[in-house]
């Protein structure tokens, strides 16, 4: 299978695509600089680039069996200031329309478009159970998400099957959540963040990567998909969690005040949470490889070179 990934240089996306290789999959890669990405991902994987000129995203299309669309600037690293929610909007939903309108342009589309949405589709919601027909909130993160969404589905008039996993926090190796988090914990000075009751939905990287693979290749997977472990836990949880696994004390709470002073608004995604629960994987017989908050840590944890 012939497959392009945007996004193909960030922390999934990395990881996606040496998944993909082992499978077998011949992949390609759309990327904003491609002497990075050919240092990131290697020799085998095809790079196209903005800087091949005009249609090269139709290009880099031409002959793909399946997309899978990882772009989007990150949503942590600062205020949400009026030029970065514009940021925010166009790397994700604008980004996503261009993508279904070069699709749109090539005589025969493909068959599957995996693009990520994220957990804050459904807003702060508190203790209430989530899955994935839930109403989406009303923050400025639920509204993107569901722009994002939509822009995805625009394929469907297309005849592409659509899949939508709502990534939730991505627990790994050099990068996402934890990357931010370990300083802290390792010298004891971790624990909770505002009141630690928000819920935490979370996945493994490698159970993130299966899923995607499943989706690019099994044609159950469509419409939207919480992509999280079947154990979500409270933020206090995950900080005891995270400091039995490091064995250190895990309390010196970051109050939520503190929080919003230095993030401002985007300080109400680390202190709301969502209670989603991966409902469509359990149906469709998804076997998670690291279901439990302990198991997930201790192989993130584990020294390098260790069983």
């Amino acid at each position: 299978m012939k497959t392009l990934v945007t996004g193909a240089t960030g922390f999934i996306g990395q990881a996606l695509v040496a998944r993909l290789r082992r499978d077998g999959h011949v992949v390609a890669a759309w990327a904003r600089d491609p002497a990075r990405a050919r240092e990131l991902l290697g020799a085998e994987v095809q790079v196209r680039s903005p800087a091949d000129g005009p249609g090269a995203l139709a290009r880099a299309l031409a002959d793909a069996d399946g997309i899978v669309n990882l772009a989007g600037e990150p949503i942590f690293g600062g205020r949400w200031t009026p030029a970065r929610r514009q940021r925010l909007v166009d790397s994700r939903v604008r980004a996503t329309e261009e993508l279904v309108a070069a699709l749109a342009a090539r005589p025969r589309a493909p068959g599957v478009l995996v693009s990520a949405s994220a957990v804050g589709y459904y807003g702060d919601r508190g203790d209430e159970p989530l899955a994935e027909e839930s109403a989406p909130g009303r923050d400025f993160l639920a509204d993107l998400c569901v722009r994002w969404e939509a822009a995805a589905r625009g394929a469907e008039r297309l005849g592409v099957r659509v899949a939508l996993p709502r990534i939730s926090i991505v627990l790994g190796r050099g990068g996402g959540a934890l990357q931010s988090m370990l300083p802290a914990f390792r010298v004891g000075l971790g624990g909770p963040m505002g009141s630690g009751r928000q819920w935490m939905p979370w996945i493994h990287l490698d159970d993130l990567v299966e899923a995607l693979a499943a989706a690019l290749t099994d044609g159950r997977y469509a419409g939207p998909l919480v992509a999280a472990a079947p154990e979500p836990v409270t933020n206090a949880d995950f900080g005891r969690a995270l400091g039995r696994a490091l064995r250190r004390p895990a309390f010196v709470r970051t109050p939520g005040f503190a929080l919003k002073l230095a993030l401002g608004e985007s300080a109400g995604a680390l202190l709301g949470g969502q209670r989603a629960e991966p409902a469509r994987l359990r149906a469709l017989g998804f076997a998670w490889r690291f279901p439990t908050l302990a198991a997930a840590l201790a192989d993130v944890l584990r020294p390098e070179g260790a069983p």
